[in-house]
């Protein structure tokens, strides 16, 4: 009997595990200047941990 590799096996990851999604992050400290540090991150599951990449905004005009 041939083994098909295309078969999903136990614990495969699912199809949203790879996707990279824009998430907002609130660090439970307080800046210089008394507020919350708040950012954007990109954020992925890979099935056991979640990864996270730095998130940098550009000007659409800049990029042009």
């Amino acid at each position: 009997m041939p083994f098909d590799r295309n078969l999903k096996t136990v614990g495969s990851r699912s199809s949203w595990t790879e996707i990279w999604h824009l998430w907002t992050v609130i660090v439970p400290r307080r800046s210089i200047n008394g507020q919350f540090v708040v950012g954007k991150v990109w954020r992925r599951h890979d099935g056991r941990d979640w990864i996270y990449k730095k998130f940098t905004e550009f000007d659409g005009e800049e990029a042009a």
